[in-house]
């Protein structure tokens, strides 16, 4: 089934059903997520996906895990409250302001392990990585 398709049927259903469109098509095809679905209770996996951008305003108590994923920027301010995981991902070349990682940082084998610790955290600032950062 064709994704534009599949689109019209998830959006029909919301409207006539009531029916709620699952978070993870919403983020990894670029439609509008309401203020609710941009906190993530728990673990947020979107390994080997194509998504190349994450929504602004994102927060992640959990584990966000972009192992191999297209991902090539992340939103200023982003929250992770557990790992940040980025092996793998080559097109990510710096990490943003505010950036806070509860735990720890995967970094293996991206561009950003040209920088230091030092660098990486100073990039970030105010934000955090409490944890270890792997490369």
């Amino acid at each position: 089934m064709e994704k534009g398709t599949l689109k019209n049927i998830l959006y029909f259903l919301e409207k006539v059903d009531g029916a709620k469109i699952p978070f993870l098509w919403k983020i990894t095809n670029g439609s509008p997520l309401t203020k609710e679905e941009l906190n993530v209770k728990g673990d947020l996996d979107l390994e080997f996906s194509k998504i190349t951008s994450l929504p602004e305003g994102l927060e992640v108590e959990g584990d966000l895990n972009l192992l191999e994923s297209e991902i090539t920027s992340l939103p200023e301010g982003l929250r992770v409250g557990g790992d940040l995981d980025l092996n793998w991902c080559i097109n990510i070349s710096s990490l943003p302001k505010g950036l806070e990682v509860g735990r720890n940082l995967f970094i293996s084998p991206t561009p950003l392990r040209k920088y230091t610790d030092e660098e990486l955290r100073e990039m970030i600032k105010p934000g955090f990585i409490k944890g270890t950062i792997f490369r």
